[in-house]
């Protein structure tokens, strides 16, 4: 895993010396020696740098070609919504809407309450 997921360098290294992108990468390698079928990444692409999102990205896309279905909760929709088969947009505790990323940019009612009308992926 630390190979695959290209921290063997970071082996000996403290976590309070690690950026935020390798934090991540060690956080989804480390679940993965539990050989899930399903992972849960909680606001994967919070409060790390825009080089750091793309190799989570990359993660995902990985996790994805393993065969590990992957749960995302994020507010960046700009950075998921690339990723996704299928999302589902919660507004008031409801599901407002679910649908393809094309689904969710064209949605009018999504549009106005969180995208924006100038909105494009």
């Amino acid at each position: 895993l630390l190979e695959e997921f290209n921290i063997a360098r970071l082996r000996k290294t403290p976590s309070i010396a690690l950026s935020g992108g390798e934090r991540r990468r060690c956080e989804i390698a480390r679940s993965l020696a539990g050989r899930p079928n399903y992972m849960l990444l909680d606001e994967p692409f919070a409060g790390i740098d825009p080089i750091a999102v793309g190799d989570i990205q990359e993660l995902v896309r990985h996790l994805k070609g393993r065969g590990i279905g992957v749960l995302i909760t994020d507010h960046n929709v700009r950075e998921t919504l690339g990723l996704i088969d299928r999302a589902y947009i919660i507004h008031a505790g409801r599901v407002l809407m679910e649908g393809s990323a094309d689904d969710v940019v064209s949605h009018p009612e999504v549009r106005r309450l969180y995208l924006g009308e100038d909105f494009r992926l």
